[in-house]
């Protein structure tokens, strides 16, 4: 029993560590959509060391793992910590399973009317198109509330039959046209996408993606089981630091002996493994400097953005991309042409005032107690 008056101020209080996390990864996608990486590769050598780093910034094109390849799953693993911090919290006021249960698939439902809705901004008409990290998170986020009530061994059981699953349909379903499992454009998820959507996706992303990111979203729900469990901090950390390394170990021992490559675009099991543990790491470093050691001087600078995610992505990818970001462009290279510089480098400044304005929006909401939820 002493344990329990921990354990609910854990659940009483916000993670800090989880906004910081939440607001870092929404940061570096409301930069992409500033086009703020897309102007930094234009003014760097692609041989260079900082072409290389800024390349870490963009999806790997197939074969491989680029930094940019782990802010999905993130995202995801987040999204999965949240869920289960949530629900607990809801469980020990009197609400039942059931009837959150209702609340999940509104939600759900929300994020998948969005993800297709931005679909259809990005195309600039009407489509049916599921490729979103919205759309795939609404489905991941009903798979892991079935199962929030088992056990860690349980949900992480099921986690790695989601992956056994996807390896058997991208191996043993042979579709004529659609049989070789990790070649681009011509694997079972791609024919899945014809069925779905009759069309393929041109950059080889895949809508069955849902299953083994799935994973990504159970494990998060596990992180949050053990962040708000009754075991002291050293022990929470070295568990997601021993997570995170077997999934790296098993996700690269599959990818180097050749069983499975590492592919972000259709989420190969070995991909979902290397990713998560890196994900994993990541949690435990940020849980260790925010929530354990306190030194959170300037997690301010993240929460801001990190407790209005879902605004800000919304924001950057509709009235950021379509209007904003060119707005801002006329002003910053209307007054910067006087100093001559030249039109590439006019960009990036342009692409950061766009996003610091960003920043200051949430700032400002956070300021006025404004936040947007689904």
């Amino acid at each position: 029993m002493k344990n329990e008056p921990r354990n609910m101020e854990l659940v009483k209080q916000r993670l800090l560590s989880l906004d910081v996390m939440r607001g870092l990864i929404m940061i570096l996608l409301a930069a992409e959509s500033c086009m703020l990486y897309e102007a930094l590769d234009n003014i760097t050598s692609d041989k260079s060391l900082s072409g290389n780093i800024v390349k870490q910034f963009f999806h790997h094109p197939w074969h491989g793992l680029r930094f940019w390849d782990l802010v999905q799953p993130a995202f995801m693993l987040m999204a999965g910590t949240a869920l289960y911090i949530s629900w607990h919290g809801k469980s020990t006021r009197g609400i039942s399973w059931k009837n959150n249960f209702n609340h999940i698939l509104v939600r759900s439902f929300r994020l998948f009317s969005l993800g297709t809705a931005l679909h259809c901004v990005y195309a600039g008409r009407l489509v049916w198109e599921l490729w979103n990290v919205l759309t795939q998170l609404s489905v991941t986020t009903i798979i892991a509330y079935l199962i929030i009530r088992k056990s860690k061994t349980w949900q992480i059981v099921f986690s790695l039959l989601l992956l056994l699953l996807t390896e058997l349909l991208y191996r043993f379903v042979q579709v004529p046209g659609f049989d070789q499992p990790f070649t681009e454009h011509h694997n079972f998820g791609a024919f899945m996408d014809t069925v779905l959507m009759g069309k393929i996706n041109t950059d080889g992303w895949v809508t069955i993606n849902f299953i083994p990111t799935a994973a990504h979203t159970i494990w998060g729900v596990v992180a949050g089981k053990l962040l708000i469990s009754s075991l002291n901090n050293r022990q929470k950390v070295n568990y997601l630091i021993a997570a995170g390394i077997i999934a790296l170990i098993a996700g690269y021992a599959l990818d180097l002996s050749g069983i499975t490559p590492i592919i972000k675009r259709i989420s190969t099991s070995s991909f979902v493994l290397v990713s998560g543990g890196w994900v994993l790491l990541i949690m435990a470093f940020l849980f260790w400097i925010n929530d354990v050691k306190k030194q959170s001087k300037y997690a301010w600078i993240f929460t801001v953005v990190g407790m209005n995610a879902i605004f800000i992505y919304l924001f950057s990818n509709t009235v950021g991309m379509q209007w904003f970001n060119g707005f801002v462009a006329v002003f910053v290279k209307g007054l910067l042409s006087i100093t001559g510089l030249s039109n590439q480098i006019m960009s990036v400044i342009s692409a950061m005032v766009a996003l610091f304005t960003q920043w200051y929006l949430c700032y400002w909401l956070y300021q006025k107690k404004i936040f947007f939820k689904l």
